[in-house]
């Protein structure tokens, strides 16, 4: 029996970029233009669901993870990666699950000598900013080793 095919682009789900892994191996304007469609689709459910654009839906509440990825690549900023050895390979915003219930944290990061840290407190204020028009709570702190991150979590009162 021969092994099933590979599943065509457009047959694997879409899955924003957290920035750890590799890089989106699509090309460019294939991967922007399923970013779009899948960013105007959220957009949509915001509309549907509650009448407004700038409230985080009950979707992107149970996977804050991905729904802060999609926005920040949707922007557009561009996601770090990582080799198979969970090396940087590429400078840019990671999201991952933050300290707190209910929070992400977005990390600039790149590989060594790329000048990630010096370009974070920067780059993180924007993507707060980028946020916070999405109706996301994104305060800047100093964690570990004096590194900036991000800390996002839905709007006060949102369940």
């Amino acid at each position: 029996m021969a092994p099933a095919p590979a599943p065509s682009p457009a047959e694997t789900p879409f899955t924003p970029a957290t920035g750890d892994g590799p890089l989106p191996a699509e090309p460019r304007d294939r991967r922007t233009a399923a970013v779009r469609t899948a960013f105007d689709g959220l957009l949509q459910i915001r509309r549907l669901t509650q009448d407004s654009e700038t409230v985080p839906a009950a979707w992107e509440l149970r996977k804050l993870t991905h729904a802060v990825a999609l926005a920040l690549e949707a922007a557009p900023f561009t996601p770090s990666a990582t080799d198979a050895d969970g090396n940087r390979t590429a400078t840019g915003y990671r999201v991952r699950p933050g300290e707190e219930p209910r929070t992400v944290a977005v990390d600039w990061l790149g590989p060594p000598g790329s000048g990630a840290a010096a370009e974070e407190r920067d780059r993180l204020t924007r993507c707060a900013e980028t946020l916070t028009a999405l109706g996301w709570d994104a305060l800047l702190y100093r964690g570990p080793r004096r590194r900036w991150f991000a800390e996002v979590r839905p709007p006060h009162g949102t369940r």
